[in-house]
C-alpha cells in the first residue's frame, strides 16, 4: 500500500538541526495519520505515493516546520505569581497560567526558562522555533485509517504537538 492521504503510516526518523546536532530519534516505529493534525505538510507531501522501506531525506525550513521565533512570546512576570517549587524547564498551559500574570495567547505552552529572585522568565516558543531540521525518515508501515482516527484527525501520536513536561524531560515525544 502506498502512502494517500487518509492512511496512517508508521515512521522512523532521524531529526538534526542544519549544524549535524541531533534533534529526536524515533527508533521504534510511530503511527501518523496522513491528513490530520500529526505531520507538518511538507512532510505529508514528501510521503505522498511512497510505500514501506522508502527513505526520504528532507530539509525544512522554519515556517515549514515549528515557525519563526517570536520575542513577543517571551513573558516577564512576577516570582511570587509562581508556586515556590518552580524549576526551570518546567511549563505551563496558557489556560493554566498563575493568576495575576500577563494576558497569554490561548493554546500556547509557556516554558520557565529562568528564574530571578524577583520575575520568572516564560517563553511561549516553541522549544524548535526559528530552527530548520533535517529529517531522514523511512517508511516502516502503511494502513487504512480508521474512522475514528480520520474523526479525530490524529492516529493519536500528538508528536507535533508539545505537552507540558516535567523538568529535565528534554524529549520531544
Amino acid at each position: 500500500m502506498e502512502v494517500t492521504e487518509q492512511c496512517v503510516v508508521a515512521l522512523t526518523w532521524v531529526m538534526k538541526d542544519t549544524l549535524g546536532e541531533e534533534l529526536d530519534v524515533l527508533e521504534e516505529p510511530v503511527d501518523f495519520l496522513i491528513g490530520g493534525d500529526d505531520l507538518f505538510k511538507r512532510i505529508e507531501e514528501a510521503l505522498q505515493g511512497h510505500g514501506v522501506g522508502t527513505q526520504i531525506d528532507l530539509h525544512l525550513e522554519p515556517e515549514e516546520a515549528f515557525g519563526d521565533y517570536d520575542e513577543n512570546l517571551i513573558l516577564l512576570e512576577k516570582r511570587e505569581l509562581f508556586p515556590s517549587e518552580i524549576e526551570e524547564g518546567m511549563s505551563f498551559e496558557s489556560s493554566a497560567m498563575p493568576k495575576g500574570t500577563s494576558a497569554v495567547l490561548p493554546g500556547l505552552l509557556y516554558t520557565v526558562t529562568e528564574i530571578y529572585p524577583e520575575h520568572v522568565v516564560l517563553d511561549g516558543n516553541h522549544p524548535l522555533a526559528g530552527i530548520a531540521l533535517r529529517l531522514h525518515i523511512k517508511i516502516e508501515g502503511v494502513r487504512q485509517a480508521t474512522e475514528e482516527e480520520v474523526g479525530r484527525g490524529t492516529a493519536g501520536t500528538g508528536f507535533f504537538r508539545i505537552e507540558p513536561m516535567a523538568p529535565g524531560n528534554e524529549t520531544l515525544h
